[in-house]
């Protein structure tokens, strides 16, 4: 795929979506990028804005509807917009799990189902799905992320069968600790269980000091459009620490992969 194609960007208000479509536009690439609100959003060069919140069907189509009046088509969808959430799995509410989903994963069903009719048409197209090295490697008290990001993992490669017929593909990009407001500020589950209390602050500031010693989102972006506009491959690790993790996960055996996973959110 050359790089004169039409990207669409969920999620750049900030970190790995910012830095996505930053990273297309100087690449050649005729950039949209959704915010959920255009007054409030801090304009990109070269990217242009489109409001949309990935949580309601009405502006998702409203949203792909305007891109598709000004550049008539999209080769690239990367769906980047998410939210994660730290806490006990007994401590997480059905309403957190709730709203967890309907972003990370709903969201990216409600913008991949908009996109698909023009792609199909056009016969060609790319999704890129930004899942997480947790969607491979479950961390404790990040379940329902985890989860999410599995979920992401199972639509991607289903989906995958499903439209190669038409020249479409789709990817996975899988990051580890990255440097981004969404990390940095990770929301917590609001019901408190004593019992967790300890282990729970120990993570919480075990995410803290691996998020602050992370790379910056560049690295991450850079994948991105390598898995949008490079040769397809299903799954695409950012150098590293993820690419290390997925070769861990696959070559060695579970139990010294815990022992490392527990080591690195600081339990015992």
């Amino acid at each position: 795929m050359s790089n004169s194609k039409v990207v669409l960007v969920t999620g750049v208000s900030s970190g790995i979506g910012r830095a996505t479509a930053v990273k297309f536009a100087k690449q050649g690439c005729q950039v949209f990028g959704t915010v959920r609100n255009t007054a409030k959003a801090q304009a990109i060069p070269g990217v242009a804005l489109i409001e949309m919140d990935i949580r309601d069907d009405a502006s998702v189509q409203r949203g792909i509807q305007a891109v598709i009046a000004q550049a008539k088509r999209i080769d690239v969808l990367v769906n980047s917009a998410g939210v994660t959430l730290t806490g006990a799995t007994e401590e997480t509410s059905i309403a957190e799990a709730q709203m967890l989903f309907d972003t990370n994963v709903f969201g990216i069903l409600r913008t991949t189902k908009a996109v698909l009719p023009y792609m199909r048409e056009q016969r060609s197209g790319r999704i890129v799905n930004i899942s997480s090295v947790l969607g491979f490697l479950p961390a404790p008290y990040m379940s329902l992320y985890s989860a999410s990001k599995h979920a992401v993992e199972g639509l991607s490669e289903t989906l995958d069968h499903e439209v190669r017929q038409f020249g479409i593909r789709v990817a996975l990009v899988e990051p580890s600790f990255t440097k981004t407001n969404l990390d940095v500020n990770a929301p917590q589950t609001a019901s408190r269980i004593p019992d967790y209390g300890k282990e729970l602050g120990t993570v919480s500031q075990a995410i803290q000091n691996n998020v602050q010693k992370a790379p910056a989102p560049d690295g991450v972006a850079d994948t991105v459009a390598d898995a949008a506009l490079g040769a397809w491959k299903m799954r695409r690790t950012p150098k590293g620490e993820a690419s290390l993790l997925a070769k861990l996960r696959r070559f060695m055996p579970a139990g010294p992969v815990e022992a490392g996973l527990r080591k690195t959110f600081g339990l015992a």
